[in-house]
């Protein structure tokens, strides 16, 4: 048996093989992963772009623990839907987190699992873009976990907020999913396994989705 190493934690192929004794739990990792990441404010640190880009590259592992159909379009779409729903659940969480807690939330010391600077890089990202800052933030860490937050805290209207939700959650795992899966059966194609490859693939995609908010935090300075 291979030695744990806690840097595993940090890379997103580690939940999506994971299994114990023969049985494959990715899937339910990777759904309570985006869960946490976008209901619990403790999940900022856990991998979400890349996980998803991920998973659509492993999807056929990964949903053949629910389902018999050999269909390769119907088992990506039911992948995608059903981390759509557990991201917009879990931003349902968020908002009602925000809506109950806010005050404490702003006056909370920062520990491990809670930094403060990041609520209030939220709430002027989500001041900016109104409604529209629900879809943008999907795509961008950190902010993902607190948009929804914040959204509660000054009391966005449940409606709109749900429309947004659902949108944002549904075009982020749908785009990421299947980029990640037809992405994978093109470079097979041409000889090239994408697989041995996610080391590469987890830093571009961190690079790329971190990029706005790191140029966002340069231009505070």
């Amino acid at each position: 048996m291979n030695q744990f190493d806690w840097t595993q934690l940090l890379n997103p192929e580690f939940y999506i093989t994971f299994e114990i004794g023969g049985i494959q739990l990715g899937l339910y990792i990777v759904l309570f992963i985006v869960f946490a990441e976008t209901g619990l404010f403790a999940g900022f640190f856990l991998p979400g772009d890349s996980l998803l880009f991920l998973a659509g590259i492993y999807s056929r592992d990964l949903i053949q623990s629910i389902t018999f159909i050999d269909n390769d379009f119907f088992n990506v779409t039911l992948l995608s839907a059903l981390i759509g729903i557990v991201g917009v659940l879990g931003n349902m969480v968020g908002y009602w987190f925000g809506a109950k807690s806010g005050y404490y939330l702003f006056k909370k010391e920062d520990s491990f699992w809670f930094k403060k600077k990041y609520l209030l890089q939220s709430k002027d990202f989500f001041e900016k873009y109104g409604g529209k800052a629900i879809i943008f933030a999907r795509f961008l860490p950190i902010i993902r976990t607190f948009a929804p937050i914040v959204a509660g805290i000054v009391s966005m209207d449940k409606k709109k907020f749900m429309f947004f939700n659902v949108l944002s959650s549904f075009l982020w795992s749908f785009v990421l999913i299947f980029s990640g899966h037809y992405l994978y059966g093109f470079f097979l194609q041409h000889g090239i396994d994408l697989k041995e490859h996610i080391e590469w693939i987890v830093i571009g995609i961190i690079l790329v989705s971190t990029f706005p908010v790191l140029m966002k935090l340069l231009k505070k300075r």
